[in-house]
């Protein structure tokens, strides 16, 4: 395929609009405390001003992938984008919880038009020798959002009430979609039959009931009978889904990716890199501001040695993976998060400030290190017309390890903390008995990423030969 003139100008917008959407989360962190407050949400109330998104975005993620690529990866985006620009402003609006829990999940059916578009893009305009640096940077923009939405909260919260949280987004999205008008090539939807209705709901069904069951089995328990009869459910709908798009000429997924073990191990490396990573930073954000004592906006600068090395490693991973394989770069930078991990499930109470700085920054550097070639891996293993299908799966594996490690690392950093006498009502004992039990849940996210480098250092030894199809034409 011939490149596309504009494609690094393009690249360059398509990055920012990630950043417009990753920075949201993060600016809403920061603002709970103040919206709980204006609003009187309850905890519930705030867990699902959270979750809702994520529920939305994570389940509406596959049948994204697949209008998009019918309506076209561009449309798609500026869709998406549209849908979560308005979200944001009418969530800006809202005066009880109930309101905003709606907005946010309209926001997060946006979102979930937007990242498996800006992976297709790229992907069908850059020629495959180029695309790994093309993904780099593309990887590299999660870092900045990770940087700059913590400390751009806790500036707005300085001069402004918790809703500019979300009109922060408007003139994002606005100046997003200008850009994208002028720079980013049309590209056309690919004629693969109808819609499949019934891959659509099955897929978004089992990939929703299996968020329900992992953001409320904390609260819930475990072995409770709704997080049991969930993830039975999950499992029929999931059952069905593949026996339907097996059958079908023209499938919503193509389950047979499934087959191809490097798929599944790249696949893999980033579901347990977002494991690590959203169930670390959610007990190290509360451990900055409980334990010493931080602001928002100091705890959010906090985040910056983490955020700074994930940029700079993901701008340099194309280089990285040039000498050392897939292979070599998924293991070492599993590695180094297992790594980063082990060195901050050894912080105290009074530990200095730069301590905990370096072991988040080692982190960081080993998944910026490797996002980028698991995503080329995934994106890799389809023919180009399906880019759409494979952002969608890199997407949600991407969201479901995020969501199962604040679930799971939340479950043990909470039993550790109320197993451990006198933290409940106990001022002096608090501060150490959290930090004893977020010690614990980071040691379990570093032995799981370690446990994951050696798979793939055991895993990803053959080759595999990458599809030859006819490219499609840019406009």
């Amino acid at each position: 395929m011939d490149a596309h003139p504009r494609r690094w100008t393009a690249l360059i917008v398509l990055s920012l609009t990630l950043v417009a959407v990753t920075l949201d989360n993060s600016v809403l962190n920061t603002a709970l405390p103040s919206l709980a407050r204006a609003l009187r949400a309850s905890t519930s109330d705030l867990q699902w001003i959270t979750d809702a998104y994520t529920l939305l975005f994570a389940s509406a993620l596959i049948l994204a992938g697949g209008l998009g690529a019918r309506l076209g990866s561009r449309r798609a985006l500026i869709g998406g984008l549209a849908v979560f620009g308005g979200g944001s402003a009418l969530a800006g609006l809202s005066n009880s919880p109930a309101q905003l829990i709606g907005w946010r999940a309209i926001m997060g059916l946006g979102a979930a038009f937007v990242m498996p578009a800006t992976l297709a893009i790229i992907t069908r305009m850059f020629p495959p020798a180029e695309r790994p640096k093309a993904f780099g940077i593309w990887s590299a923009a999660a870092g900045v959002g990770v940087l700059v939405g913590p400390v751009t909260g806790g500036a707005l919260l300085d001069h402004f009430t918790w809703r500019s949280a979300f009109w922060i987004n408007v003139p994002l999205v606005v100046a997003a979609l200008v850009a994208i008008a002028l720079v980013v090539p049309g590209i056309p939807g690919q004629r693969i039959g109808r819609l499949d209705v019934v891959g659509a709901i099955t897929s978004t069904a089992a990939v929703a009931t299996l968020v329900d069951a992992i953001i409320e089995a904390p609260e819930r328990g475990w072995l409770a009978r709704t997080t049991l009869l969930e993830l039975g459910a999950t499992a029929l709908l999931g059952g069905g889904f593949v026996l339907w798009e097996r059958r079908r000429d023209e499938p919503m997924v193509q389950v047979r990716l499934f087959k191809n073990h490097r798929f599944v191990l790249a696949a893999l490396a980033l579901a347990v890199t977002f494991f690590a990573l959203f169930g670390t930073l959610f007990e190290l954000s509360q451990y900055l501001q409980l334990v010493h004592g931080y602001t928002p906006l100091v705890a959010g600068l906090g985040a910056m040695p983490f955020a700074i090395a994930m940029a700079t490693t993901s701008g340099t991973s194309s280089l990285v993976s040039g000498r050392l394989g897939i292979r070599g770069t998924l293991t070492a930078g599993l590695l180094l998060v297992g790594g980063g991990l082990a060195l901050l499930s050894r912080s105290s109470a009074d530990s200095a400030f730069a301590y905990v700085a370096a072991a988040t920054a080692v982190v960081g550097a080993g998944m910026g290190m490797m996002m980028a070639p698991a995503s080329l891996e995934i994106t890799g293993s389809v023919p180009p017309q399906y880019a759409s299908m494979a952002g969608a799966l890199n997407s949600v594996v991407r969201e479901l390890g995020g969501v199962l490690g604040i679930a799971v690392i939340g479950t043990i950093v909470s039993a550790a903390y109320k197993a451990t006498p006198g933290a409940g009502h106990d001022i002096a004992a608090a501060p150490v008995a959290f930090t004893d039990a977020m010690d614990r849940g980071v040691m379990v996210a570093a032995a799981v990423a370690l446990a994951a480098a050696i798979l793939m250092f055991a895993g990803l030894r053959r080759p595999a030969p990458a599809p030859v199809l006819a490219e499609p034409v840019m406009v």
